[in-house]
C-alpha cells in the first residue's frame, strides 16, 4: 500500500527496478545513471518526509503495515509470556499485556493491539479495546507493583470501543479509574505512542512518567474526521482539523505535553521493522535507566506534577 504524497517516490523507485534490469548487461552508462536515480530517490525521500503535513502523519500512523503493539513486544524480548483477563468479565484481545525482559530486566508491557487482516482485525476490535480492556491493564499494573517491575504501555488505538454494551459493563468508569490508580502505581511507567493516540482510549493506558512519541504518530482529543464532522459538518476539512489540533510528535512536544520523540526511519516505521524496535527498545533502556534512580515518593509526586500542571497558565 502506498499514500498519495508517497507516488513521486514510487514512480521513481519503478523507473530504478527497470535501470537496474537492465545493468544486468553490466552496461557501464546505466550504472552511472542507478547510481544518480538512487541520489536523486534519497533526497526526494528526505525532502518529503522532512516536511509532511499533520494529515500525512496521520495517515501513516494508520499504515496497515506499520508494526503494532506484538510487533515491538516479540521484536524485543524472547521470553514474553502473555497474560489474559480482568477476573470480572473476560479476556480483551484488542488489549495485550505480559511480562517480558528486555536486556535481562523484567517489565510488564501492555499496548492495543490491532490486526493485520480483516479477521484478525475483527477478533481484535480494531484495537478498541472495551472495559475489561482496562480493567485488565489495571490489574497487570498492580501486579508489576507488587513485584516491583517496571512498567511499559505502547498505545496505539483509534479509541476506546463505543458500542452499547462496552457503555453498560462501565466504559467511562473503568477508564477514569485507570487515570486514578495510574498516579499511585508505585513503580516507573513509561508510555509510548506507536500509532493513534486518540481521546480516552488512549489515555486510559496514558499516565506515565515518561511519555513519548514515534515521529509519524499523533496524540489528541479526537480524530481529524471527527473535528471536521463537529466543526464542519462534513469530513472533507480533515486536513485543517488535523492542523488546528496540533496533534503531530513535534507539536505535543513544543507544547511540553511529552517528553520526547522517538525517530522513525526514513519514509515510516513499517519500512523497516528492525530499525524501529531497536529505536523503541534503546528509548525503553535509556528511559529506565533514568527513571530507576528516583526515590519512589518522588517519582509519584513527579508523575502527579506533570500532568496537573499542563495547561496551567499564569497571568
Amino acid at each position: 500500500m502506498h499514500l498519495e504524497f508517497e507516488k513521486p517516490i514510487i514512480e521513481l523507485e519503478e523507473k530504478l527496478a527497470g535501470m537496474k534490469e537492465l545493468a544486468k548487461d553490466r552496461d557501464a552508462g546505466v550504472e552511472e545513471a542507478i547510481k544518480t536515480l538512487e541520489n536523486k530517490i534519497h533526497k526526494l525521500k528526505k525532502d518529503t518526509f522532512k516536511n509532511l503535513t499533520a494529515w500525512q502523519r496521520v495517515q501513516l500512523s494508520r499504515h496497515p503495515e506499520r508494526p503494532y503493539t506484538l510487533d515491538y513486544i516479540y521484536g524485543m524480548t524472547s521470553d514474553f509470556i502473555e497474560l489474559h483477563g480482568d477476573r470480572a468479565v473476560r479476556d480483551d484481545p484488542a488489549m495485550v499485556g505480559g511480562l517480558g525482559d528486555i536486556n535481562g530486566k523484567t517489565f510488564m508491557l501492555i499496548g492495543q493491539q490491532k490486526g493485520r487482516n480483516t479477521k484478525q482485525r475483527q477478533m481484535r476490535n480494531f484495537g478498541m479495546a472495551n472495559p475489561e480492556g482496562y480493567r485488565k491493564a489495571l490489574r497487570l499494573m498492580r501486579m508489576a507493583e507488587k513485584f516491583e517491575v517496571p512498567i511499559v504501555t505502547f498505545i496505539d488505538t483509534p479509541g476506546a470501543y463505543p458500542g452499547l454494551e462496552a457503555e453498560e459493563r462501565g466504559q467511562g468508569e473503568a477508564i477514569a479509574r485507570n487515570l486514578e490508580e495510574m498516579f499511585k502505581i508505585k513503580v516507573p511507567i513509561m508510555n509510548i505512542i506507536i500509532g493513534e493516540g486518540a481521546s480516552g482510549g488512549a489515555l486510559g493506558i496514558g499516565i506515565g512518567d515518561r511519555v513519548l512519541m514515534m515521529e509519524n504518530t499523533w496524540y489528541s482529543v479526537i480524530s481529524p474526521e471527527s473535528c471536521s464532522s463537529i466543526l464542519w459538518r462534513s469530513w472533507n476539512f480533515k486536513e485543517q482539523a488535523a492542523e488546528a489540533l496540533k496533534l503531530t510528535a513535534q507539536d505535543m512536544l513544543d507544547l511540553k505535553l511529552i517528553d520526547g520523540v522517538i525517530k522513525e526511519p526514513l519514509g515510516g516505521a513499517h519500512t523497516d521493522f528492525k530499525a524501529s524496535i531497536s529505536a523503541v527498545k534503546k528509548a525503553i533502556i535509556d528511559g529506565h535507566k533514568e527513571l530507576e534512580e528516583i526515590a519512589t515518593k518522588k517519582l509519584l509526586n513527579d508523575r502527579i506534577d506533570k500532568f496537573t500542571s499542563m495547561g496551567v497558565v499564569k497571568e
